[in-house]
């Protein structure tokens, strides 16, 4: 049974947490960022990253294979086989400007099509799903908690994802949808937990975390889901440029199963990509100087079926694409060991083939650029990934 005095602390503790946004972060000794974000639902990589001068790509693909680029609503151009989807403008720039890393045909070690499996894996590091209850991102932060105690990475959920839960302290936080506790409320609080340093920390930290996301973000006249997003990455922004804030967030967005009325050039996929891309460039403005300190890794669980289906959409497939965005990503190109759209190529005569294993592409990402021991990598972070290694020159050399 809980005493009265338990029962005022969690309810007050309650009160002021429906009221705060809810972000979860690390304090690191670096001054390197890295921001994960998590697209789940799979994303169709083969519509993000489209091989339009793959001669079987047209074909397979039917009413959703995208224009060239030149002609009317035309893929964005990187080289002669792959170019963005049109509303990527922003990433393209970003490209142009050597700062993006496009990477095609890359998957986890997981070979199914459950959401639920394919995003534990993902999360956890291992090679099947539940083969551990940490995540990878948590295990990678121990080296950079030298002086210890302080957080060093944050969720920006209401609930913290798999891949930052673990033994090394993280936060997170979130917009509310609740008014915001008064000063009254707040004073009140502030009394009954004074007694209490568990307490008492929990209500300075989520007052802390308020103050940097700023007052813009706790405001109940809600846009709509495009302007939250933009508003979402401009608080994540504050929170990794304040200087005594986390130096690692992770980031969800949901939605990207597209089973049907999937679309091409234009529709729903095509509004999504315009809202990430958009997005993300606010991040990248927000973050000013620290642009250049920062890597923004874009993944999903898995690609989708290379062909349409009957609702005129695509189904959860196996290999697909990813993104690694910042002033300190060693860009302007398309890292892909292309294995082709023939129908012979395609894994189980139905998908793109997984060539790059996604661990490579975080080995590389947290060596060069969070200085992760490769020792750690292969025994704690990523267990018994050896025959992953870490990708080389993904960074820019400082």
């Amino acid at each position: 049974m809980l005493s009265r005095r338990q029962m005022l602390k969690y309810s007050g503790l309650g009160l002021l947490a429906a009221g705060m946004p809810g972000i979860s972060f690390a304090r690191a000794d670096t001054e390197s960022r890295l921001v994960l974000v998590i697209l789940r639902g799979a994303v169709d990589g083969l519509a993000m990253l489209a091989p339009y001068g793959e001669s079987a790509y047209k074909g397979l693909r039917g009413e959703l294979a995208l224009a060239p680029p030149g002609d009317t609503d035309g893929l964005l151009k990187l080289d002669g086989l792959f170019g963005l989807h049109p509303s990527f403008s922003n990433i393209h720039s970003l490209y142009q400007q050597q700062q993006a890393v496009l990477l095609h045909a890359v998957a986890t070690p997981y070979r199914e099509r459950s959401h639920f499996d394919a995003q534990d894996l993902l999360e956890n590091g291992s090679l099947s799903p539940g083969g551990r209850r940490d995540g990878w991102l948590n295990r990678a932060l121990a080296p950079l908690h030298k002086t210890g105690g302080k957080e060093a990475a944050i969720a920006m959920a209401q609930n913290t994802p798999l891949v930052l839960r673990g033994s090394e302290p993280v936060t997170s936080w979130a917009p509310s949808r609740l008014p915001d506790a008064d000063d009254e409320t707040l004073r009140r609080i502030r009394n009954l937990y004074s007694s209490d340093d568990f307490f008492a920390s929990r209500l300075q930290q989520a007052l802390d975390s308020r103050e940097i996301a700023g007052d813009d973000m706790n405001s109940r006249k809600r846009k709509n889901r495009d302007a939250q997003s933009r508003e979402m990455m401009q608080a994540t922004a504050k929170f990794l440029m304040a200087p005594d804030g986390p130096r690692v967030a992770v980031i969800e967005s949901g939605g990207w199963d597209t089973h049907a009325n999937q679309g091409g050039a234009t529709g729903s996929l095509a509004n999504k990509f315009r809202n990430l891309d958009s997005s993300l460039d606010q991040f990248r403005r927000a973050m000013g100087d620290e642009w250049s300190k920062t890597v923004v890794a874009v993944v999903t669980e898995f690609g989708r079926t290379v062909r349409v289906n009957g609702t005129r959409g695509t189904d959860h497939g196996t290999a697909g694409a990813a993104l690694l965005l910042g002033g300190a990503v060693n860009g302007g190109r398309v890292v892909s060991d292309w294995p082709g759209l023939k129908s012979s190529f395609l894994y189980q005569g139905r998908d793109l083939a997984p060539t790059t294993d996604l661990r490579s592409v975080f080995k590389g990402v947290l060596v060069d650029h969070l200085s992760v021991p490769h020792t750690l990598l292969n025994k704690e972070v990523f267990p018994d990934s050896a025959a992953a290694p870490a990708m080389k020159d993904l960074i820019r050399n400082s």
